[in-house]
């Protein structure tokens, strides 16, 4: 391959790829395109004439535009970021839900809607009537176990038992 052709092919490649930059946008084609320009321009002017020497300055090149411009490119031209927990549980704790089934602290009978799904729930006391709004504490395997957001006094609680 002559020095030529060298020449052109980073010119070239390097134009093409900052144009995909436009495609597959990350910084790091546009980096490795405006590196292969300069030594594109730096072959045309007889700066680098070796064809080994034009590919380790390209490399090089690279490397010390990516390690110096992308945090700068990521600060101020970075997407969108959103954070989420992985732990469901720690996500859900003291989630507002609606109760779809009676709840009581004996059996996993009862069902709240969480997330539009309907879901097994538990009190650690007391009953839950539908259509009261509890809060989420914990889950106990499958069960969710949940309070009332406001408690009934002790003696309306005896009432209901009755």
């Amino acid at each position: 391959m002559d020095g030529e052709t060298l020449t052109w092919i980073f010119l070239i490649g390097g134009i093409i790829l900052m144009i995909l930059e436009s495609v597959i946008p990350s910084g790091m084609a546009l980096i490795l395109g405006f590196s292969g320009v300069l030594v594109g321009i730096s072959r045309f002017l007889g700066i680098l004439d070796d064809p080994v020497t034009a590919t380790l300055a390209w490399f090089i090149l690279s490397a010390v535009l990516t390690v110096v411009s992308l945090p700068f490119l990521k600060k101020y031209f970075g997407g969108e970021t959103t954070f989420k927990y992985a732990d469901e549980d720690f996500e859900a704790m003291d989630q507002i839900v609606d109760v779809v089934e009676p709840i009581n602290d004996e059996n996993d009978d009862g069902r709240i809607r969480f997330q539009g799904i309907s879901w097994q729930a538990r009190t650690l006391e007391g009953e839950v009537p539908v259509g009261t709004q509890v809060r989420i504490k914990y889950r106990d395997n499958t069960t969710w176990i949940v309070e009332p957001i406001d408690p009934l006094p002790s003696p309306d609680r005896q009432k209901l038992k009755e």
